[in-house]
């Protein structure tokens, strides 16, 4: 019956989950359940962090233009930004690039997004914030070697990001405390040697330092600690804000992100993700050397992501669990209904062949 299960699985054969996941941490039921309330016709948003090169674009459309709703979000073409208001009230609930912009910076982060967003969109209307609001913080994470390559191919492009403000505790980071990797106005045509090579990219553990409360550590100041306490502080901090934040995504695992997202936030989408596994990264051929120095570059990134890759599954076979228990539950009790209709039926059939029986004897005296 397990494996018949398994096999009727629709999310399973469509990324790359191993036939026998083996747990490898601890995470208690409230860790793995995720059920929120979320109150679209109240004062509740969702808060997307979007990490560069991560597939957040295709997430982050998927939420403006797939996303099953009463009234579904305004995306004109030629326009950045779609309308996504509430059913009852010209309000968004969605904090996202395609919704609002980058109301926050380009690309904010974790310590940049949960200081800026709650001032921001109570700031707007009230003096007050609402204690009625609940902000739901998602993201979306990759394979960190897959994910640095992509952003080497991108800057290599002429992408730069300049426009980031990095902003933490109420500043953005000197020159001093973020030296720029290159002279000019970008970096094309850079090497990955030459990207690899240098000791300031932001692409080194992006995905821990943009989870993280950069706060804990004093920002970009590097001085304020040694390197190894920093390091431990960073990690231990993007995995507990990762584990408690309302969803977050896997882009290896686009049919399970699906499918955590509608069984957490009872949204569902129209049209279902499609696992694309030929990407700008996955064209890049390197030798195990280049692998391994890019994994060493990455050491904290590579470190999440198994955290984070071992919660999401947990996340998934709990849910999945959790639905089929639901299921036979409701099964059981519409097989005890029917008996007890069926048993009713036969015991009034019995009856009434009684009093037709009776009534005739009474006829024939």
């Amino acid at each position: 019956a397990a494996a018949a299960a398994a096999g009727a699985d629709p999310y399973g054969a469509e990324d790359e989950t191993p036939p026998r996941f083996a747990p490898r941490f601890n995470f208690s039921a409230r860790d793995l359940l995720r059920r929120v309330d979320f109150n679209i016709k109240g004062d509740d948003l969702i808060v997307f962090l979007h990490i560069q090169k991560t597939g957040g674009t295709t997430f982050g459309r998927h939420l403006v233009q797939n996303v099953r709703l009463e009234v579904p979000c305004d995306c004109r073409p030629g326009q950045k930004k779609c309308t996504c208001y509430r059913p009852n009230r010209r309000e968004t609930w969605l904090f996202s690039r395609f919704s609002t912009g980058w109301s926050c910076g380009l690309h904010a982060d974790w310590t940049e997004l949960t200081n800026c967003v709650p001032a921001l969109v109570d700031g707007k209307r009230e003096l007050r914030p609402r204690p009625s609001r609940n902000f739901y913080y998602i993201t979306i994470l990759r394979d960190p070697v897959s994910r640095y390559l992509s952003e080497w191919r991108h800057v290599q492009r002429g992408a730069t990001w300049k426009a980031s403000l990095h902003v933490c505790d109420g500043r953005s980071p000197t020159t001093e405390e973020l030296p720029s990797c290159y002279a000019g106005d970008d970096w094309s045509g850079c090497s990955l040697q030459e990207f690899m090579e240098c000791p300031y990219n932001l692409a080194n553990n992006r995905q821990v330092r943009m989870l993280s409360d950069l706060s804990l550590v004093g920002c970009y100041n590097l001085s304020v600690m040694p390197e190894e306490q920093r390091n431990k502080v960073l990690l231990d901090s993007a995995k507990e804000n990762l584990k408690r934040m309302a969803f977050f995504g896997l882009t290896e695992f686009q049919r399970k992100t699906q499918y955590l997202f509608e069984k957490t936030f009872n949204m569902n989408f129209i049209s279902p993700f499609t696992q694309y596994n030929s990407t700008r990264a996955s064209s890049v051929e390197i030798d195990e050397q280049t692998q391994q120095r890019i994994e060493a570059l990455n050491f904290l990134d590579v470190e999440l992501y198994d955290y984070a890759k071992d919660l999401f599954l947990q996340r998934y076979q709990y849910t999945r669990q959790k639905e089929h228990q639901e299921a036979r539950r409701k099964r059981q009790e519409q097989r005890k209904i029917l008996r007890a209709q069926q048993a009713l039926r036969r015991e009034r059939g019995d009856n009434g062949s009684a009093t037709d029986y009776t009534g005739n004897v009474e006829r024939w005296r």
